[in-house]
C-alpha cells in the first residue's frame, strides 16, 4: 500500500522565496513588476498634463480622455447616473462601452491588479501583513462586494445622486497623485491600515463595489489562469498566501479530476502573483478555452 507523501507549507513571510532559490529572482517578481510598471504608467499618463503640458490622459480614473480623443469612463460611474434616470452624455456612454468590452474580451479584473491605484496600498498591507506574521482576520462574506454595489445602484435610483463618487477611494488616491496630499488621504490610510491590522485582503477582496463590477463583465473574459499539471504541486501554499482571493485556485488546484484545471472563477484578479511564486511552475496563462493538459487529481 502506498504511503501518501507528507508535504510542508511554507510560512507566509517566505511566500516565493523557494521560486527566487529555484527559478531566480525575475522569474520569482515578473507578473509583479510588470504590474507595477503599468500602474505607475497610467499614474505618469494623467501627470503628463501638469507636468510637461502634453495631455495623454485628461481626467481620473472615474471619466477621462485619451489624447483628448478617446473617451474612457468607468462602467459603475455609468451605471449610477443611468440609476437616477440621467442619460449622460454621448461621449460617456462610448467611454463606458469601450471599457467595458475590453475587460469583457481581455481577462477578469485586470483593472484592480494592472490599473487600479489602490492595489499599490492593499498590496503593501498585504505584504506587510505577511512579513509581520498577522493571521487574526475579521471573517467577512467574499459576497458583500456584490451586495455593496447593488446597495450603491438602488440608493442612487432612490436618492438621484451618485452616492458611490462620495467615497470612492480610486478616484481619491487618483487626486492624491494629480493634486497632492490632501483632505482624501485620510481614506487610503483606513483602507491600508483595515486590511493590515483587521481583515486580510479586506477592500479588494470583500468590500470594493468597483472590483465586484469588473468581475461581472470579464466573467467569461478570454485569458485566465491555468493550472498545467496538478501533479506537480508540492502544497507549499505560497500561491495561497500571496493570492488575494485564494478561494479560486482550490478547484483548478485541487479539485475532482473532472473539475475543470482552469480558474474560471470571476473573482480571479489575474495578477499572476500565483504563477510567480510557483517554483514547481504549475501555473501559467492561457485561454479558457486551454486543452487540459494533465489534470491527475492529487
Amino acid at each position: 500500500m502506498a504511503i501518501a507523501p507528507k508535504y510542508t507549507p511554507n510560512k507566509p513571510k517566505d511566500a516565493g522565496l523557494e521560486a527566487r532559490q529555484k527559478l531566480g529572482w525575475w522569474h520569482a517578481y515578473r507578473f509583479l513588476i510588470l504590474r507595477r510598471i503599468t500602474q505607475l504608467s497610467i499614474i505618469l499618463m494623467f501627470l503628463s498634463g501638469p507636468m510637461w503640458n502634453f495631455w495623454i490622459l485628461k481626467g481620473n480614473y472615474s471619466s477621462s480622455m485619451l489624447f483628448d480623443t478617446v473617451p474612457l469612463t468607468d462602467p459603475l460611474i455609468t451605471a449610477e447616473s443611468l440609476a437616477t434616470g440621467y442619460l449622460p452624455e454621448m461621449t460617456t456612454l462610448i467611454g463606458a462601452f469601450i471599457i467595458v468590452l475590453f475587460y469583457a474580451v481581455v481577462a477578469s479584473k485586470t483593472f484592480c491588479s494592472w490599473v487600479c491605484p489602490m492595489n499599490l496600498v492593499t498590496d503593501a498591507a498585504a505584504w506587510l501583513r505577511r512579513k509581520l506574521g498577522i493571521r487574526q482576520s475579521l471573517k467577512i462574506s467574499r459576497e458583500l462586494r456584490y451586495v455593496i454595489l447593488g446597495v450603491i445602484l438602488v440608493g442612487s435610483a432612490f436618492t438621484g445622486s451618485l452616492l458611490w463618487e462620495w467615497i470612492n477611494p480610486v478616484a481619491a488616491l487618483g487626486r492624491i497623485f494629480v493634486y497632492g496630499l490632501g483632505a482624501t488621504l485620510w481614506l487610503v490610510t483606513v483602507i491600508f491600515l483595515f486590511d493590515l491590522l483587521v481583515a486580510e485582503h479586506g477592500w479588494c477582496g470583500h468590500l470594493c463595489p468597483i472590483g465586484a463590477m469588473y468581475g461581472l463583465i470579464g466573467a467569461k473574459s478570454l485569458v485566465k489562469v491555468n493550472v498545467v499539471d496538478r501533479a506537480r504541486c508540492d502544497r507549499c501554499m505560497d500561491c495561497y498566501n500571496v493570492c488575494p482571493e485564494p478561494q479560486v485556485l482550490r478547484i483548478p488546484l485541487h479539485g475532482k479530476p473532472e473539475d475543470s484545471p482552469i480558474v474560471l472563477a470571476k473573482d480571479c484578479i489575474t495578477c499572476g502573483r500565483c504563477i510567480d511564486v510557483c517554483a514547481e511552475n504549475v501555473f501559467a496563462f492561457g485561454s479558457r478555452f486551454e486543452k487540459q493538459i494533465n489534470i491527475k487529481n492529487l
